[in-house]
């Protein structure tokens, strides 16, 4: 399957107007993106393209090997994308948003906001315990948590409190409102996951319905 994406960074949202209402987009600075390495079956066994964004704060030793072997030029943060087209990349080739068009369905991948410990009422979304009949200063407490004699143990998964947030998302079928490449703006209808200034990707989207998926 042919799929493209690029990297960039989420400045925030806005909204723009179109003839009859306003849109809320998220604003996300992509590209330019570099082809850090170009991946065969033959060789690696899948098809893949690794793109490479942004100017590198420090370069390790092994990194700058991958990208001198390779003849990508070196990023902060590189990304591997599987397609079938990866054939049709070149070492160094530049990525710019205008890979995508208006209206077109992208899928975008973040890491949400940490949120810290969190106890099981913001969490798992738990009542709490009763407000009455004796409930002393524990009212936000998750209760029991696992039988007695059997099994005497707690099933792994059980919803309790701990870190929230601070993971891998994807939102699904985002339509690509604007895409600006002397500016490197790609505007995207809706959220995205993430804190300002986090990073992103933007790709084809996987599951769009039929006849939607865009060029």
């Amino acid at each position: 399957m042919e799929t493209k994406g690029i990297l960039g960074t989420k400045l925030g949202m806005t909204q723009v107007f179109d003839d009859t209402r306003a849109i809320p987009v998220t604003v996300i600075q992509a590209g330019p993106c570099y082809v850090a390495q170009i991946k065969s079956p033959e060789k690696d066994g899948y098809a893949a393209v690794q793109i490479s964004y942004a100017e590198p704060r420090h370069l390790s030793e092994p990194m700058k090997g991958h990208f001198d072997e390779h003849g990508g030029r070196p990023g902060r943060y590189v990304v591997e994308l599987r397609t079938d087209d990866a054939a049709t990349y070149s070492p160094g080739q530049e990525i710019k948003v205008d890979i995508f068009s208006p209206g077109e369905l992208t899928d975008v991948v973040g890491v949400s906001k940490g949120k810290g410990f969190a106890g099981v009422m913001k969490r798992h979304g738990f009542r709490g315990l009763s407000s009455s009949h004796g409930t002393e200063r524990k009212h936000r407490s998750p209760g029991a948590i696992g039988a007695c004699a059997t099994p005497s143990r707690v099933f792994r998964g059980t919803r309790m409190a701990g870190h929230m947030g601070h993971q891998r998302v994807t939102i699904l079928n985002l339509e690509v409102v604007s895409a600006d490449p002397e500016r490197n703006l790609l505007l995207v209808r809706g959220t995205v996951p993430g804190p300002k200034g986090g990073l992103v990707m933007v790709r084809s989207a996987v599951k769009a319905p039929a006849g939607k998926a865009g060029a």
